[in-house]
C-alpha cells in the first residue's frame, strides 16, 4: 500500500474554495485510488467557521454534539468528551484556526458521496474512493491517530469471520474496520501541525472495493449502539447530557 500526501493552497476562514485548491494541487490519480481529505479544509470549504471573538467555545460544544460530557467530569477539565456523528470525541470535532472556531463538516456522509462523484468527474475516473478524517485521542493513550468522519464507495466492513485460521480451524475471527484504517494511514503523513498537507492518496489498499465470497448475517451494521457495544460498561455509566444536535435534525 502507498500512501502519498499533497501539498495545497491554504483554506483561509470563515470561507473557501477547496475544489479550487485541490485542482492547482500536483494531485494524480488512477483507477482504484483512495482520496483522503482532511475534515479542516472540507468545513472551510463549507462555511463551518465561527469566529472565536464573541463566542462561548463550550456552548458551542454543547450546540454541535448529540451528547456530551462537562468538562468538570476530565481530569484538569481540558476538554468535553462528546458524541457527534455517532462518534466518541473531543469537544465535537470543533478546532481553532486563526480567529475562528472550525467545525465538523455539515452531513458528512452525504459531503463525502458528492466529493466523490466530483473527482471522478475532475480526474475522468470509475473506480475511485475517498474518506474524510480527523485526528481523536484513544483512550490510555498520549497523542492522537486518524479516524473517519465519513467515507463513501465502499464497504466500511471487511468480514473475516468465514474464514478459517493458519491450520485450519474455524475461530470466529474480525471485522475490519476498514475506514479508520485508511485514515489512521492517512493522517500520519498528513501531520497535525503547519505540514499544509491535507489531501493524500492511498494506492494498492487491501480490502477496499473487495467483493465478499461469503459472509456472516449478524452484526454488519458499522455503527453499533451504546449499548450493545463491546464498551458499553464504561459508556453507559458516564453522566452524558443531551446536546444541541439532535434538535438541529
Amino acid at each position: 500500500m502507498q500512501v502519498d500526501p499533497f501539498k495545497m493552497a491554504i483554506l483561509e476562514p470563515p470561507q473557501d474554495d477547496l475544489l479550487a485548491k485541490i485542482k492547482e494541487s500536483e494531485l494524480s490519480l488512477q483507477e482504484g485510488d483512495v482520496v483522503c481529505i482532511a475534515s479542516k479544509v472540507v468545513a472551510i470549504h463549507q462555511g463551518r467557521c465561527v469566529p472565536r471573538e464573541g463566542t462561548d467555545k463550550d456552548e458551542l460544544i454543547k450546540k454541535e454534539s448529540t451528547q456530551y460530557l462537562d468538562r468538570s467530569e476530565v481530569p484538569g477539565s481540558w476538554v468535553m468528551h462528546t458524541i457527534t456523528n455517532n462518534t466518541l470525541c473531543v469537544n465535537a470535532g470543533i478546532d481553532p484556526f486563526a480567529g475562528y472556531y472550525v467545525l465538523w463538516p455539515e452531513k458528512p456522509e452525504a459531503t463525502a458521496g458528492a466529493l466523490l462523484e466530483w473527482f471522478k468527474k475532475e480526474y475522468k475516473l470509475k473506480t475511485l474512493y475517498l474518506v474524510i478524517t480527523d485526528s481523536h485521542s484513544v483512550p490510555l493513550r498520549r497523542g492522537v491517530v486518524g479516524t473517519a468522519l465519513a467515507w463513501a464507495g465502499f464497504d466500511p466492513l471487511f468480514d473475516n469471520r468465514a474464514t478459517v485460521d493458519l491450520l485450519g480451524h474455524t475461530s470466529g475471527g474480525s471485522q475490519t474496520n476498514v475506514p479508520d484504517s485508511l485514515a489512521a494511514a492517512a493522517v500520519f503523513v498528513m501531520g497535525e501541525q503547519n505540514e499544509q498537507t491535507p489531501l493524500v492518496r492511498i494506492r494498492n489498499a487491501p480490502y477496499v472495493g473487495t467483493t465478499y465470497t461469503e459472509r456472516k448475517k449478524t452484526a454488519t451494521s458499522f455503527e453499533v449502539p451504546m449499548e450493545e457495544d463491546i464498551f458499553a460498561p464504561f459508556l453507559t455509566r458516564a453522566p452524558w447530557k443531551q446536546g444541541g444536535a439532535n434538535a438541529q435534525e
